[in-house]
């Protein structure tokens, strides 16, 4: 495996409106343990979205871990130009710190937003150029994930190709761990 795509929930669908908060941190130890094992069997990329949640917060594990594994790289491939236009100052800054720290970052869609297209299209692209999806995502929580979720499920039955799912279960273990001797 040597291209692995990482998304999953938006902050917003988390209800997590800082970076700051406590379950990011424990969202970032769960890419971190997926990812870790990936890079010693030769995983060479990372490729994500940008988008606001699990996609940001993967970029700085990814960050992080480049300090210890120079090889692996970032890239950052948002659905269409200027995806943050409407975000807010704060997360305009947090993510232009992230772009600048990427390897490679371009636009699948070189206009801006015009229909939910670019959308299917994005998710279509990183499975596409991935050998594995790291996905957060539990179908009992359905949201945005869902739609790369299918496309990802049906890209494992057609041939080769990983679909790592972290749900919520698997994240309450990390909390449990960590908050054990709490």
């Amino acid at each position: 495996m040597k291209i692995l795509t990482i998304s999953g929930y938006k902050s917003s669908e988390l209800g997590i409106f800082s970076n700051n908060h406590k379950a990011v941190q424990y969202i970032q130890k769960a890419i971190l343990k997926s990812v870790v094992p990936l890079i010693e069997e030769g995983l060479e990329w990372v490729i994500i979205s940008g988008q606001l949640g699990t996609e940001l917060w993967a970029a700085e594990v990814v960050q992080k871990l480049q300090e210890i594994f120079p090889n692996l790289q970032l890239g950052i491939f948002t659905p269409y130009e200027n995806q943050e236009q409407n975000w807010n100052e704060q997360n305009k800054l947090y993510y232009e710190e992230i772009l600048m720290l990427a390897d490679h970052v371009d636009s699948i869609s070189r206009k801006p937003y015009e229909s939910p297209q670019q959308l299917i299209a994005k998710n279509v692209f990183l499975i596409e150029k991935s050998d594995a999806c790291l996905l957060f995502y539990d179908p009992e929580k359905e949201g945005s994930p869902k739609y790369m979720y299918d496309i990802a499920k049906k890209k494992c039955e057609i041939g080769n190709y990983q679909l790592i799912q972290v749900t919520f279960d698997e994240l309450q273990a990390i909390v449990d761990e960590e908050t054990m001797y709490d």
